[in-house]
This record gives C-alpha cells, structure tokens and sequence, in this order.
C-alpha cells in the first residue's frame, strides 16, 4: 500500500492523488485503505515516513560508515543518486514543491526530514574543515543547503541515465565543497570504485 501511494505521490502530487486508485493498485478495496489511513494526509505521512526509514537504511546509514568526512558526503551523493533510480524515492523531492510555503502537516514533516539532511551535511562540511580536507568557504549551513539543492537537481536532470547518475552528482557535490577532485564512491559491490580524477579534467 506504501509503495503504491508513494508512487502516485511522486506522479501526480498530493491534490491529484485518487485514493482509491491507490487502493486498486496495491491489490486493496478502498475499504481496506482507509482501516489502515484516516485519510489522503495519514496516508501521506506515512508514506514520507517509509521513504525516510528507506533512505536511512540505504544510504544515510550506510554513508556513516565512511572514514571520513569527505568520503562520507561523497557517499551521501552516489547513494542518494542511486536511491532515486525509483519513482516512489523521489516523493520528497515532488511533495517539496507541491506544499512550498505552506502551512501543513505533509508539508512540515518535509521540512524536518529536509532539515535534518541539512544539519547532518553542515556538520561534515565543520569536520572536513576543522581537519582540512574541505576548504574555507561560505558558512557551512549555505554550502549544506546547495549541496542538497545541487544534488536534487543533478538526481531530477538525470533521470533515466544509470549509471552516470552516481558518477555527476557525486562530482557536482565535490565542485559544491571545493574539492579540488572527486573522492572514490563506494562500490555497490563493497569495495571503493573510483569515479573521477581531476575535477578539471570531467567531461560532465
């Protein structure tokens, strides 16, 4: 039921989303639906929070695995990337837009997941810089907030276009950071894929 609504979320928006569509796409009456969902707005919520748990165990869980804090920005683009190859991944992104400026519950909950993404990229961007591997720049919460703005872009101007995703939005966000090259991925297989050499020498 999840996955069904997120994926009419991602495609129509909030206001077009047909519940009972979603009902019958999940192989669900609409009965069923709403003993699960108060209504469009619980059902929402819910979703948004699928998304996130997903995410976390994807791509931010595994990103805190990394050495540093470089690798593990670099890590956060290439997952990200890959973790929106799915049209229910990018509900966020969709739902972002539909609810902008307003207030509501879907949209304040898109908020606090967006925040949190934005404090735990400053806190990184603060540790690369503290032991020198992120040059000085702009205060840490603006270079936080153009790293995922650079990133959603990258991911939304590169739909359909795998596995060259991974590789541009990882070398997008080292040109955010100032990096002077773009660190190693990691590979989808374990080990660490090398993606780009000088930022100079891309050819994006």
């Amino acid at each position: 039921m999840l996955e069904s609504a997120a994926r009419g979320l991602s495609r129509y928006g909030y206001g077009n989303l047909v519940l009972e569509q979603v009902a019958r796409d999940a192989g669900y009456t609409r009965g069923a639906l709403y003993h699960q969902f108060e209504d469009k707005e619980d059902l929402a919520l819910a979703v948004l929070q699928w998304v996130n748990e997903n995410w976390m165990r994807e791509v931010g869980g595994p990103a805190k695995d990394e050495p540093d804090p470089v690798a593990e920005l670099i890590a956060l683009a290439g997952g990200h990337a890959v973790f929106c190859r799915r049209d229910v991944a990018r509900v966020v992104m969709a739902l972002r837009v539909e609810f902008s400026s307003q207030d509501h519950p879907v949209g304040r909950e898109i908020e606090r997941i967006s925040e949190a993404g934005v404090k735990r990229v400053a806190r990184l961007i603060d540790a690369g810089r503290r032991d020198g591997s992120i040059p000085p720049g702009p205060p840490a919460r603006a270079v936080a907030l153009a790293f995922w703005g650079t990133l959603e872009g990258a991911v939304i101007a590169l739909a359909g276009q795998a596995p060259h995703d991974e590789l541009l939005a990882a070398r997008a966000v080292a040109g955010v950071l100032g990096l002077d090259s773009t660190p190693a991925l990691p590979s989808r297989q374990g080990g660490l894929e090398q993606v780009a050499t000088r930022r100079e020498d891309a050819t994006c």
